[in-house]
């Protein structure tokens, strides 16, 4: 089976550097065999892809992009902790927060945008527990926040 990091590069992708925090946090912490990371946000190249809100300025479908890039991020996060992308053996949880309108309930939709990047890149090691909760607004007005709880192997 091939390592997580070879089934990244199959997919056109490359962990990303480290985005480094907006506020008064550390990306990613490890304690025992278990890392957290921050709530990472749709950073590429320094620059949120997107802001708005899910159901008003921003498709579902630029929304799963971002979650996606957000998971990717958290990744690379995680990576920094664990000795590198093929030191993670597992995703136990993903939580994945969606600004969006008062009337919108696609969160899930949303959200499987970071969790099909975790299942493509570590095929049943990426099965996870999962939260998509809807919110008012986050940091910077990023659409989407994606935070992971990964076990090292």
């Amino acid at each position: 089976m091939p390592a997580p990091s070879e089934r990244l590069a199959g997919l056109g992708l490359e962990l990303p550097d480290v985005v480094p925090p907006v506020a008064a946090y550390q990306p990613a912490v490890r304690t025992g065999s278990y890392v957290y990371t921050a709530g990472q946000l749709p950073i590429r190249d320094g620059d949120l892809i997107t802001t708005g809100k899910v159901g008003a300025d921003v498709t579902v479908e630029e929304a799963a992009a971002c979650a996606r890039q957000c998971a990717l991020n958290a990744l690379a996060a995680a990576a920094s902790q664990s000795g590198g992308l093929d030191r993670i053996a597992r995703i136990v949880k993903a939580v994945v927060f969606v600004a969006s309108t008062p009337d919108f309930t696609g969160q899930p939709v949303v959200a499987n945008g970071a969790s099909e990047l975790l299942g493509e890149v570590f095929d049943d090691a990426g099965l996870h527990a999962r939260s998509a909760v809807g919110v008012t607004v986050l940091p910077l007005d990023a659409p989407v926040e994606v935070e992971l709880v990964v076990e090292v192997g």
